[in-house]
């Protein structure tokens, strides 16, 4: 079971060993992300480096437009034919999982951290898994919060905010997105 996987549903509180352990991967990340964001590096040269910021092998098929931003990294886990615009925002303690043929456009926000309600514990963490399912877009600068699935072949249009699971073959729309049409084959 991944780190990723035992961290939901816990509350992840300050001082905890967990928390620190969490701090100095983070700490870590953030160098390797500084470094491939520095400069022009060729495609291939984009996915080993992303691969090494999310220890999980980068398929030569997926195309990363940099700038491209993590604040853990090793919780993304990508599928094939992948495309991720620049300026994206992956928040990725509790794991976001990217399936084939997803479309990702710039500014978007994947986040899977959320603190805790209780004002005594407030600068503690709550984390819930992303998923993107197959062929799924989303559109520019949308945010998709904590726990959401996006269903397969679906569409977020550009600057909505996700609250919600979002059903296969529809499109959504707003703040909080709600459905606007469903996607029927022709």
């Amino acid at each position: 079971m991944s780190l990723a996987e035992r961290l939901q549903g816990k509350e992840i509180l300050p001082g905890s060993e967990l928390y620190d352990e969490i701090h100095v991967n983070k700490a870590d990340n953030e160098r390797l992300v500084l470094e491939l964001n520095q400069g022009y590096h060729a495609p291939d040269e984009v996915r080993r480096r992303v691969s090494e910021i999310t220890n999980s092998k980068i398929d030569a098929s997926v195309v990363i437009s940099l700038p491209f931003y993590t604040d853990y990294g090793k919780h993304i886990k990508m599928g094939k034919d992948v495309f991720i615009n620049q300026n994206v925002m992956f928040v990725d303690l509790g794991g976001i999982v990217i399936e084939d043929n997803v479309l990702i456009g710039p500014f978007v926000r994947l986040i899977t951290v959320n603190h805790i309600v209780d004002p005594a514990k407030r600068r503690g963490l709550n984390v819930a898994a992303v998923t993107v399912k197959k062929n799924a877009w989303l559109g520019a600068n949308v945010t998709v919060l904590p726990g959401v699935k996006i269903g397969e072949n679906s569409i977020v249009a550009a600057d909505s905010t996700v609250t919600k699971d979002v059903p296969a073959n529809t499109i959504v729309a707003g703040t909080p997105a709600r459905i606007i049409k469903e996607i029927k084959e022709e």
